[in-house]
């Protein structure tokens, strides 16, 4: 028998660990010693709060919802309200109103003032300033149908909502697809990517760059938010057939027809155009799985001049203080649409020196909760 490797070992002795701490941690004894004890009391009310966090979470989220198809939110915006008020504004009996109102408080979206009113709370007031999150949680009605028998849908049992809404994700011709199965995802994306377009080009490596294509581009309405930030850019965009005419019907719309070129087809099996000098795959990797990627990678790299970048800017698993929204919400949303999965940036570094690229590199984004990017030299 060889002898075990320092790696064997360390993992010999976080599993002797893990096994003690563990078993320790369930002993009904040391939870009550440890909720008694002063010093330990804060850290085991804290878990206990947690892990209640976890149990009740889905209770939360549909107080969220709630609120979003009543517009609670748009409704306190110019200041508190009665529940009286709220109550005949939302359809509610002023008990039901009182209900949700106060569980909303817990949840800081709404805010207790007095005398049976209230105001927005600290969420509530910043769901408000994030154009577009509504829409998404309004979305979430088709994901909680598919969470309904999680197992099933781990087993690949379940017809799912998702995979029906984002059309793209059968294995049929996506290029074939009709207006009418892209309209709904492509204005989701687009009243979605507000934000997402902020947090992507406040760390966009665009200095020095003559023209910018976006794969996967949708509406245009990243694209009109970099030609918005850059006038100097030329810009190009690149989606599905039916996708790409609701984004030349904007720009034109914009007034920005002549800035942008739109571009057509199905980047699984059709060449992308050239001419830029750096690409843009905003929210596009995760949804698709590792043939396809790399697939993607290898017609951006063909498109690309030497010099040229690309940059990936997505959800990643992994995001410093964000883990569950990449390994559990994303990993269970692309799940239910039927392909595509979280992968950290040291996964997509692989992949894009895979495809030839080269220095791979993470680049911080303000805010890793909604996104991180990863950006490679052709």
């Amino acid at each position: 028998m060889k002898d075990p490797t320092p790696r064997d070992r360390s993992s010999a002795w976080r599993e002797r660990w893990l096994a003690l701490r563990n078993g320790v941690l369930a002993s009904p004894r040391f939870q009550r010693l440890a909720a008694a004890f002063p010093l330990t009391r804060p850290i085991a009310r804290a878990r206990t709060r947690a892990l209640f966090d976890i149990v009740a979470g889905f209770v939360y989220s549909q107080i969220l919802f709630a609120c979003v198809q009543l517009k609670v939110f748009d409704l306190l915006a110019d200041g508190p309200l009665s529940v009286a008020a709220l109550a005949a504004r939302t359809g509610l009996s002023e008990d039901a109103a009182r209900r949700l109102l106060a569980a909303a408080a817990t949840l800081d979206l709404t805010e207790p003032c007095g005398d049976d009113r209230f105001a927005l709370g600290r969420h509530g007031a910043a769901l408000r300033g994030n154009a577009g999150l509504p829409d998404m949680i309004a979305h979430h009605a088709l994901f909680y149908r598919d969470l309904a028998d999680p197992v099933a849908l781990l087993r690949g049992e379940a017809d799912t909502e998702l995979g029906r809404f984002w059309a793209y994700a059968g294995r049929g011709a996506s290029a074939a697809l009709p207006p009418e199965a892209v309209a709904s995802y492509s204005r989701l994306m687009a009243a979605t990517q507000g934000f997402v377009a902020d947090e992507v080009l406040a760390a966009a490596p665009l200095a020095g760059r003559r023209c910018l294509l976006d794969v996967g581009g949708g509406e245009g309405a990243f694209l009109s938010a970099v030609a918005a930030r850059h006038p100097g850019l030329s810009l190009m965009l690149f989606d599905l057939p039916a996708v790409a005419e609701r984004a030349r019907q904007n720009f034109s719309a914009a007034g920005l027809g002549n800035r942008v070129t739109v571009h057509s087809g199905d980047f699984r099996i059709d060449p992308l155009p050239t001419g830029a000098d750096i690409v843009s795959l905003v929210r596009i990797l995760h949804d698709h799985d590792e043939d396809t990627v790399r697939t993607l990678l290898a017609a951006v790299r063909r498109a690309l001049p030497p010099g040229g970048r690309v940059m990936v800017a997505e959800p990643m698993s992994g995001a410093p203080g964000a883990a569950p929204l990449g390994e559990a919400y994303f990993g269970f949303y692309l799940l239910a649409m039927g392909r595509g999965r979280p992968r950290t940036p040291g996964v997509l570094c692989g992949l894009l020196t895979a495809a030839g690229f080269h220095r791979p590199r993470l680049v911080t984004t303000r805010n890793p909760v909604i996104l991180q990017m990863v950006i490679a030299n052709a």
